[in-house]
């Protein structure tokens, strides 16, 4: 990975672009279904580069954004008492629960810490034999099994004050899910390629044959992101539905076994509600039997409450590729990153919040 600037080159990416438009002759779009990939495309204007018949949609990529709001509230009810210390990643502290976010329970007194790795959580655990530290498990594929350690470890070292608020995804389930719909417009997938990386692409192949779409792993420079879509292009022009490994500088087809048998010792798959999307079947990941002990799901099930979602937010449209994040009325209005009205505008990898950062380059005057 040292050598970056070679997938920054404008004349290697405009080469590509002028690929793309040469056997480009109907229209097609194409999902990327990473928030990275999401980022990357808006901060470097990648559309601008494609012709016209190109359409790039975003999917639910973004952990921050799909995490349902029972979770979020859950959370926040956590965080919110006395015996316990709250551990997150920074961007889950601003996703608006049903009435507050983690933030203004932090401000209000409760113990909130924001972490880099559910290791420095452990051992704030180890710090801190009297108190309840909770880690806030969120992610997909990438982050699953770093999260396995932590349980794997807590459990080794009898660490019994530490538990995970788990919220996990999955996504080949998701890419089932959006292409199952009957007027779904994605006709060619951007596999994540940091997430093949775990796991592999075997299981998109199935996907691939079933729904008629390419599918092709895909890193996050700029370069990276027009030769997934060059192959994408090439297998729709020609009627084919393979898939294809661009990113095999950091993929192999079987991906990490070693990760993937930790996230077998921990975890169990389980159906999983997305925020803006709905439950989907097998998507998501769970702490097995074996771990219950460490889920602190069930160890503060009290907790848990209907959540209600009040908010005018439409990041189900957005995150299904049904509308870019400029449609909505309230962007850059009512909606901005000091006061987000959904998880979209939060997370830097959220599409609203990289539309926003960037708004000058990818939409018009007009729009805003």
């Amino acid at each position: 990975m040292k050598f970056l600037h070679e997938y920054r080159q404008r004349k290697d990416i405009e080469r590509t672009a002028r690929q793309i438009a040469r056997i480009t002759t109907r229209p097609w779009t194409i999902m990327e279904v990473c928030g990275g990939q999401t980022h990357a495309i808006v901060k470097y204007g990648l559309q601008q580069f494609l012709p016209p018949e190109i359409t790039l949609v975003h999917g639910p990529g973004c952990p921050v954004c799909v995490t349902p709001l029972e979770i979020i509230d859950q959370a926040i009810a956590i965080a919110s008492r006395r015996d316990v210390i709250f551990c997150s990643f920074g961007d889950m502290l601003r996703v608006p629960g049903s009435d507050r976010d983690l933030l203004a329970v932090k401000a209000q007194g409760g113990d909130i810490r924001m972490v880099y790795s559910p290791l420095h959580a452990l051992e704030i655990a180890r710090q801190n034999p009297t108190r309840k530290v909770v880690f806030f498990a969120v992610g997909f594929e990438t982050t699953a099994p770093a999260n396995a350690m932590a349980a794997f470890l807590a459990r080794e070292k009898g660490l019994r004050n530490f538990s995970l608020l788990v919220s996990q995804f999955l996504v080949p389930p998701a890419i089932e899910a959006i292409s199952g719909v009957a007027d779904s417009r994605v006709q060619a997938y951007l596999a994540a390629g940091h997430v093949c990386a775990v796991t592999g692409f075997e299981s998109y192949h199935a996907l691939a044959r079933r729904f008629s779409v390419p599918i092709v792993v895909t890193g996050f420079e700029p370069l990276d992101i027009l030769q997934g879509v060059l192959m994408c292009v090439r297998q729709l022009q020609c009627g084919e539905n393979r898939v294809q490994n661009q990113y095999a500088r950091a993929v192999e087809r079987a991906g990490n076994q070693r990760a993937q048998d930790m996230l077998q010792q921990v975890f169990a798959v389980s159906a999983q509600n997305w925020r803006g999307v709905g439950k989907i079947p097998a998507s998501g990941l769970r702490l097995c039997a074996a771990f219950s002990e460490l889920d602190a799901g069930l160890l503060f099930a009290d907790e848990k409450q209907p959540a209600c979602d009040t908010s005018e937010c439409i990041s189900g449209e957005i995150m299904q590729g049904r509308k870019k994040p400029f449609e909505c009325p309230h962007f850059g209005r009512r909606c901005q990153p000091q006061h987000p009205l959904g998880a979209p505008m939060v997370s830097s990898e959220g599409p609203c919040a990289a539309y926003y950062r960037y708004r000058a380059q990818v939409i018009s005057n007009d729009a805003v």
